[in-house]
C-alpha cells in the first residue's frame, strides 16, 4: 500500500511539473488573445451598439466559444485522436490515411486535407507573433501617449531579439515559461475578478439564451461579430499539435485548474468595465489595471506574447520536420538544439522566412486592431479540416458507433462553418494574408509530393530487380576489390541506379555491398527493436531497410553500427556511401502543369544535401548524377 501511495505521489508531482510546462509552451497563444479580442469585437466596422444588452450577449458567445470549442471539441474529443502520441492535423491526416505511405484515391484526399491545414498554420505562426507583441507594446500608449511613434520600433526590435535566439534553442529559457505564464493567467484573474466585483451581473452571460437574443438583435451584424469571437479561441489547434511533448492529461489539467477560469474572469470582467465606461473600450484590457500597474503589466504582456510567439514557431519547425520526413517537402538542414530532447529543433529557413513575414505584417498593418482583421481565416479554416479528418478516425481508426460520432461531428462542423463563414467577411480587410500564404505553402508542398512520385515512377520503369542483378553478376563476375560500400535508394530490392552506374564506370565492385533503403512509417516514432530489418542475398550483397517515424531524424551510418553490423559483416568506418542526385529536366510530356514541373525544378535544385540530411560523413561519401525527365 505504501508503495503504491508513493506511485501514486510520484505520478502526481509528474503530471504537475507537466502541467506547469504545459502552461508555458502550450497555452501562451490563446492565453494572450484577451489583448485584443474584446476591442476587436465592437470595432466600428461592425456596427454592434455598446450597450449592456449586447455586452452581455458577446460575452454569453465568448464563454460558450470556450466550453464548445476548446473544452469540448479539442481537450475532451480531438485530443483522443493521438497519433502513438502525438497531436496535430499532420498526425491526425497519416491517421486518417492509413498506414499506406503512398496513399490513393480517398485515402490521398484526406492527406491533402491535412496538409492544406498544415500549410494554414504557417499563416498562423506568422501573425501570432507580430499581433500579439504589437498588442503587447500598444499598452504603453495608454498611460502615456507620447510614446505612441515608438512602438512600431519596439515590436520590430522585440522580434527580431526572438528569432535570432532561437539557433539557442528553448532549453534554458523553456525552465522559465510556465512560471511567468502562471503569473500572467493569474494577473488575468486578478483584474477580471476586481472589476467583475463591481458588476456582478456579467454572470448572466453563463446562460446561452444571451447569445442567441444577441443574434436576434443584431442579425447579419451580429453573425459578423463572429469573425471577431473566433479569437477568443485561437489557439485551440496548439493544444492538439504540441500533446506529444506533455500528453493529454496535464494539458487538460492546465485548461480547467487555470487557463480556463483565469479567461473567463478576464473577459467577464472586461465585460464590466465597458458597462460602466463605453470609452474604455479603446484598449478594454489595459483599462481594467490601475495606473501603477501599466508599465509592469506591459512588460508582463510582452514577456507573455513573446512565450505565446515562441510556441508558434517551434510548431513551424516540428510541422517542417514532419512535412519532410512524409514527403511534403525538399530536405532542409536540422539542427538539434538539445541533446536530452530530441523533439528541440532549429531550423534556419524557416526560422528567417517567419521572422521577415512577421516584419512585413507589422509594417504594414501597423496596428493590432489592423492585423486582428486578417487573424482568424487560416484558424477556422483548419478548425473545419480537423473536425472532418477526426470524424474519418472516430469512425474508421477507433471505430466509435456512429449513433453518437455523427451528431457530435455535425455539432463540431457547424460551429466551425459558422466561424469559417464569419470570417470570410475579413478577407478584403486583410484575411487574404494569411490564405494567400496557405495557398503558396500548398501548393508547394503538393507539387513536391506529386513531383517526388514522379521521379520515382520514371526511375522505377527501367528498375532492376537486385534478384535479377545478382543472378547476371554470378554468370559474369567483375573483379571484387577489398572494402565495404553502402547504396542508398528509396525502394528494397530494386537495384540502386547509382550501383549500376558505378558498376559502368569501375568495372568492379566492394566484396561487401548493402543496399541500404529509409522508410518513414506514418506513425511519430519507430522504436530501436524495429529499426532495421536485414536480408542476405548471397554474393555479398545484403538488403537493410531502415524504418523511422515521421518525428524521427534519420542517422544511417549510427543505426547501420547499432542495429546491422553483428548481421551483415562490415566495418561502419571504413563504409563507402554512394547516393544518386537526380537532375530534372522538365520536357513536355504528360506529368503535372508546367509551371509545377518548373516549381519542382526549383524545389528540388535547391534542396538540402541528402548526405547531411541522413548524417553521411561527406569524407566517406559519393553523389552519383541520374537524368530524369518529367
Amino acid at each position: 500500500m505504501e508503495g503504491q501511495r508513493r506511485s501514486s505521489t510520484s505520478g502526481d508531482r509528474r503530471n504537475l511539473v507537466l502541467s506547469v510546462g504545459a502552461l508555458g509552451v502550450v497555452y501562451g497563444d490563446i492565453g494572450t488573445n484577451p489583448l485584443f479580442a474584446m476591442r476587436e469585437a465592437f470595432e466600428a466596422r461592425h456596427h454592434v451598439e455598446l450597450a449592456e444588452a449586447n455586452v452581455i450577449g458577446l460575452l454569453s458567445l465568448m464563454f460558450w466559444s470556450l466550453i464548445v470549442v476548446i473544452t469540448t471539441k479539442y481537450i475532451s474529443l480531438v485530443m483522443r485522436a493521438d497519433n502513438d502520441g502525438e497531436g496535430g492535423i499532420l498526425a491526425l491526416s497519416a491517421l486518417a490515411s492509413g498506414k499506406d505511405p503512398h496513399a490513393t484515391g480517398r485515402r490521398w484526399l484526406y492527406v491533402l486535407v491535412g496538409l492544406f491545414g498544415a500549410a494554414l498554420l504557417y499563416g498562423d505562426g506568422v501573425i501570432t507573433p507580430a499581433i500579439s507583441v504589437l498588442a503587447a507594446v500598444e499598452g504603453t500608449t495608454v498611460a502615456a501617449p507620447s510614446l505612441d511613434a515608438y512602438v512600431l520600433p519596439a515590436a520590430i526590435v522585440i522580434l527580431v531579439g526572438l528569432f535570432v535566439v532561437q539557433r539557442k534553442g528553448t532549453t534554458a529559457i523553456g525552465r522559465v515559461f510556465g512560471p511567468i505564464m502562471i503569473v500572467w493567467f493569474s494577473t488575468l484573474a486578478v483584474l477580471g475578478g476586481t472589476r467583475i466585483a463591481e458588476e456582478p451581473g456579467v454572470f448572466r452571460a453563463v446562460w446561452p439564451g444571451h447569445a442567441v437574443r444577441f443574434f436576434a438583435d443584431n442579425g447579419t451584424t451580429g453573425f459578423l461579430v463572429l469573425g471577431a469571437v473566433i479569437l477568443v479561441v485561437v489557439g485551440g489547434e496548439a493544444l492538439y499539435a504540441d500533446m506529444g511533448h506533455f500528453g493529454r492529461r496535464p494539458i487538460a489539467d492546465g485548461w480547467y485548474g487555470l487557463v480556463l477560469p483565469s479567461l473567463v474572469l478576464v473577459y467577464f470582467g472586461q465585460g464590466a468595465l465597458l458597462i460602466h465606461d463605453p470609452g474604455a473600450i479603446e484598449n478594454p484590457f489595459y483599462r481594467m489595471a490601475p495606473e501603477w500597474a501599466l508599465y509592469p503589466l506591459v512588460v508582463l504582456a510582452t514577456a507573455a506574447t513573446v512565450i505565446a510567439s515562441q510556441a508558434l514557431i517551434s510548431g513551424a519547425y516540428s510541422l517542417t520536420q514532419q512535412a519532410v520526413q512524409l514527403g511534403y517537402s525538399p530536405r532542409v538542414r536540422i539542427s538539434h538544439t538539445s541533446e536530452a530532447r530530441i523533439g528541440q529543433i532549429y531550423i534556419g529557413s524557416v526560422n528567417w522566412f517567419l521572422m521577415l513575414a512577421c516584419i512585413g505584417l507589422v509594417l504594414g498593418f501597423r496596428e493590432s486592431a489592423n492585423l486582428a482583421a486578417a487573424y482568424g481565416v487560416a484558424v477556422t479554416t483548419t478548425m473545419v479540416l480537423t473536425t472532418i479528418l477526426f470524424y474519418v478516425v472516430a469512425r474508421e481508426h477507433f471505430r466509435w458507433r456512429p449513433l453518437w460520432v455523427v451528431p457530435v461531428c455535425s455539432v463540431m462542423f457547424v460551429v466551425d462553418l459558422a466561424f469559417f463563414s464569419a470570417t470570410l467577411f475579413k478577407i478584403p480587410d486583410g484575411g487574404w494574408v494569411p490564405l494567400v500564404m496557405g495557398i503558396v505553402i500548398f501548393a508547394a508542398l503538393s507539387t513536391w509530393r506529386t513531383g517526388r512520385l514522379l521521379v520515382q515512377q520514371r526511375v522505377l520503369r527501367g528498375g532492376v530487380r537486385i534478384e535479377t542483378f545478382i543472378a547476371d553478376l554470378a554468370a559474369k563476375p567483375p573483379p571484387r576489390v577489398a572494402g565495404e560500400s553502402a547504396y542508398l535508394f528509396a525502394t528494397p530490392f530494386l537495384t540502386p541506379p547509382s550501383l549500376i552506374s558505378n558498376l559502368r564506370h569501375n568495372d568492379s565492385l566492394h566484396e561487401t555491398v548493402l543496399l541500404v533503403a529509409i522508410m518513414t512509417e506514418r506513425r511519430p516514432r519507430v522504436p530501436p527493436a524495429q529499426r532495421a530489418e536485414i536480408h542476405d542475398l548471397g554474393h555479398g550483397f545484403h538488403q537493410i531497410v531502415l524504418h523511422y517515424g515521421f518525428m524521427q531524424q534519420p542517422d544511417v551510418p549510427r543505426d547501420l553500427a547499432q542495429h546491422c553490423a553483428d548481421q551483415a559483416p562490415f566495418n561502419p568506418g571504413g563504409l563507402s556511401y554512394f547516393i544518386g542526385r537526380e537532375s530534372i529536366r522538365v520536357t513536355p510530356r504528360p506529368g503535372m502543369a508546367r509551371w509545377r514541373e518548373h516549381l519542382f525544378t526549383f524545389m528540388s535544385r535547391n534542396s538540402g544535401s541528402a548526405a547531411s540530411y541522413f548524417g553521411l560523413p561527406l569524407d566517406q561519401t559519393l553523389e552519383l548524377g541520374l537524368g530524369v525527365e518529367l
